[in-house]
């Protein structure tokens, strides 16, 4: 199984800091947030990963390799020219993704669960898509999905009132079917509003919730200072 991380983002809510660091290569406790993810890939046997970036970040994602490289073997860099969403890109990896089951993950969080747990869920339910679910003490901030048994219904975007807990870690695991649910003729994709609709009416949608997990969301100043403080 390949991972492949999201690092193309412009991390506007970072701005200043990301007029000048990528967002994914800002640190906490010292280290480039993606390296967490990396480790957390290869904690559970995930060491082929690849990282989608933007084109104008490319010196820094090299720097960033050769700076961490005894962490970073079988780490391939691949360039987005323009903005594509969390999923336009992906069709141009299908060829690397070959004919299995892969994990794509948002390079933007600190992520620590069970990776394996998830695998053996997936592989029990057979679904199109799983979604790792983390508790949160502030569902209304993001997109709570209403679960009946283990298949995902729908999502309610930040809810008065969510259903839930658990929300969307950014992490999944997909089958090569998920490209038959995306509209590949479309350059700029949201897997979120763009394809897990699609997989959610099809019945082929699961979630499960990671207990004992940590996440930390570190997209605005303040849950960055949150995630280096509890970290």
């Amino acid at each position: 199984m390949k991972g492949i991380i999201l690092a193309g983002g412009l991390g506007t809510r970072l701005r200043p800091i990301t007029y000048e660091i990528p967002k994914p290569l800002i640190t906490v406790k010292k280290r480039p947030i993606i390296n967490y993810i990396i480790d957390l890939f290869r904690k559970h046997g995930i060491s082929d990963v690849g990282v989608i970036i933007n084109r104008q970040h490319e010196s820094d994602f090299i720097h960033w390799q050769k700076d961490w490289q005894d962490e970073l073997s079988k780490t391939s860099l691949f360039y987005e020219e323009k903005p594509a969403g969390t999923f336009g890109w992906l069709k141009n990896l299908r060829d690397w993704i070959g004919n299995e089951k892969f994990i794509l993950s948002n390079g933007d969080e600190l992520k620590d669960f069970d990776l394996t747990a998830l695998k053996n869920f997936h592989e029990k339910h057979s679904p199109v898509a799983t979604i790792a679910l983390v508790k949160v003490p502030n569902p209304q901030e993001y997109g709570v999905p209403v679960l009946f048994n283990h298949l995902v219904q729908d999502f309610l975007e930040k809810p008065s009132q969510p259903p839930s807990d658990f929300v969307n870690s950014g992490l999944y695991i997909l089958e090569p079917a998920i490209f038959d649910f995306a509209d590949l003729n479309q350059e700029f994709l949201m897997i979120e509003k763009d394809v897990f609709p699609r997989v959610a009416k099809a019945g082929k949608l699961a979630g499960m919730k990671m207990e004992n997990s940590r996440w930390y969301d570190c997209g605005n100043l303040e849950r960055w200072e949150k995630a280096i403080k509890e970290w």
